[in-house]
């Protein structure tokens, strides 16, 4: 009896890691790296992204950013605009305001583009957070103003819920962090607070949406001193917020597990909804000023990989992608099949027109 219970136990066993081997292959997610769309016109970083469809053509485009130079004079308001019906780039007017801008957020909603806020550098280096909201018609080409944010931010994400409403999580005002959820409404052009955030404000982290769950991680944090200047910190903090069906201005946000590996900054995300996921893709992690190099003095590097939280099972899941890394994103955006990234900055703090396409395996 006791032998027959000892092959029993090994029966069971062994079921148990071939069960488990099977579940971890099935886990197992792969990005493949696809053949480069056409590149920008120019290289460009720090650029707000967003796909969208109208009249029956699809659309890919870059709002705003920095050149290749990384000084002050090289931020721009350029607008660059891939049309799937003719293949190919061109440059639309420029986002109004006569001034160029980093750190602008930029969806879709319906036929529309959105961009919000960003911030401006001054020769003597000097910033400030813009309030300006726009809405972008890639069929005319033309801009049209809305009612600007309550409270300007910029390095702030932005997701879309219920094809109307746009929710701004966090980001840098001016002279520091925020924790604000600012909610506008695409039919009402009006604005109204929701829940804020429960964790450290932040600028710089990234996140989407899937349902009407938002999930957002790391970023970047203020860390004051007694006697010296307050430092700007990595922050490995990661939160889904519930927006309430009933009252969206409501958002349940809960603290979930921070994703392997050390906190990054200025990933590319977004959700998706096949995988009940938001994945993040590239980033650094060494936080840096909009020129590449750290705040702790050091050149910062692209992470080479992705990752995925489940919204569902509330997992997280890293994903391989052969090839170089990317980062300093302001979204990433699905187009024609797959998910892209447009421009960004590689290795040594390259600034790049590469505009790359991914599938998920």
């Amino acid at each position: 009896m006791a032998q027959n219970s000892r092959i029993y136990g090994v029966a069971l066993f062994l079921l148990f890691v071939l069960g488990a081997a099977i579940v971890a292959d099935m886990a197992r997610l792969d990005m493949e790296r696809n053949e480069p769309m056409p590149a920008l016109p120019e290289p460009v970083t720090n650029n707000a992204v967003v796909a969208l469809s109208a009249g029956g053509r699809e659309f890919l485009i870059s709002f705003a950013g920095l050149g290749p130079g990384k000084s002050a004079g090289d931020t721009h308001a350029k607008t660059f605009v891939y049309d799937s019906e003719e293949g190919s780039w061109r440059e639309a007017g420029p986002v109004p305001g006569d001034v160029g801008r980093l750190a602008s957020a930029a969806v879709a909603v319906g036929e529309l583009a959105y961009v919000f806020g960003g911030y401006t550098v001054a020769e003597d280096g000097g910033e400030a957070s813009m309030r300006w909201v726009h809405a972008f018609d890639p069929l005319t080409g033309q801009f049209s103003e809305r009612q600007p944010m309550p409270v300007p931010v910029d390095d702030a994400i932005a997701v879309v819920y219920e094809e109307r409403y746009i929710y701004l999580v966090s980001g840098w005002h001016d002279f520091g962090n925020v924790n604000l959820v600012q909610r506008y409404d695409t039919v009402t052009d009006s604005w109204t607070q929701a829940t804020p955030t429960p964790g450290r404000a932040v600028f710089g982290h990234a996140g989407g949406i899937v349902g009407s769950s938002i999930v957002y991680c790391d970023g970047v944090a203020i860390e004051p001193h007694d006697d010296r200047r307050r430092d700007f910190v990595s922050n490995a903090e990661c939160f889904v917020g519930l927006i309430d069906p009933d009252e969206g201005r409501r958002i349940d946000w809960r603290r979930i597990e921070p994703h392997p590996g050390k906190p990054r900054y200025r990933m590319a995300a977004a959700g998706v909804d096949d995988e009940s996921g938001v994945i993040f893709l590239g980033g650094s992690e060494n936080p840096y000023n909009y020129d590449g190099i750290g705040y702790d003095g050091n050149a910062s590097a692209p992470a080479e990989d992705a990752l995925i939280y489940k919204v569902d099972s509330g997992d997280w899941q890293q994903i391989d992608i052969a090839g170089s890394g990317t980062m300093d994103h302001r979204g990433l955006v699905f187009f024609e099949g797959g998910w892209v990234t447009v421009g960004g900055m590689v290795e040594d703090q390259q600034v790049t027109d590469e505009v790359n396409h991914y599938t998920l395996d």
